[in-house]
């Protein structure tokens, strides 16, 4: 798992009036809980750019004030017009707990419905996976080469080691959709078969 170094200052006050003036020196106000008290700090808003904007999840070392505590992103809130931070939410990582985070799905193998003129729709970009810190996969690799024109791979048909999928055992991830050309084509074939 990718860890990302992290640096942040205790928030001497905590308030909106405190936070209105840290996001206007370009801070981000944040929260790191999960240890035997919540921690407010804050954060400039340069820190987030590898954490945020990356379709790879990590795990975070952050130091406030010369201490490093092990988390994770739990929360962003952003601004409705802006897209800026407004606030994030950290959860200190204890290795014996296990934790919940979003892990992104990618698929390997061509699938014989592609290669017949289907298109492959991802339905779920991210599973919710909850494990042991140790044991967090960074994604989730599906094998589509078995896949023909409306075949998918739903949730309880994904092989997990040492983790557990949390979204609905039915939800479909990946499918093979017919497209319009390969609906017309496979038609005609029938037609000219008859």
């Amino acid at each position: 798992m990718k860890i990302i170094s992290m640096s942040g200052s205790l928030r001497e006050s905590v308030g909106k009036k405190d936070a209105k003036k840290l996001r206007y020196e370009g801070k981000v106000p944040c929260v790191l809980y999960g240890g035997e008290k919540q921690i407010q700090f804050a954060m400039d808003t340069t820190e987030f750019k590898d954490l945020i904007f990356s379709p790879e999840i990590a795990f975070v070392e952050i130091n406030i004030d010369g201490t490093v505590y092990k988390a994770t992103l739990q929360d962003v809130q952003y601004h409705v017009v802006t897209g800026n931070i407004l606030h994030a939410d950290f959860l200190k990582i204890h290795d014996e707990k296990p934790i919940m985070m979003s892990v992104p799905v990618k698929t390997t193998g061509t699938s014989a419905g592609v290669l017949k003129g289907g298109v492959l729709a991802i339905k779920l970009r991210n599973l919710k996976v909850k494990a042991l810190p140790g044991h967090m996969p960074e994604n989730i690799v599906l094998d589509i080469t078995k896949l023909d024109i409306g075949n998918s791979i739903k949730v309880n048909q994904i092989e997990t080691e040492n983790y557990t999928l949390l979204d609905s055992p039915n939800a479909v991830a990946v499918t093979i959709r017919m497209t319009r050309a390969a609906a017309a084509a496979a038609a005609a074939e029938k037609k000219a078969g008859k």
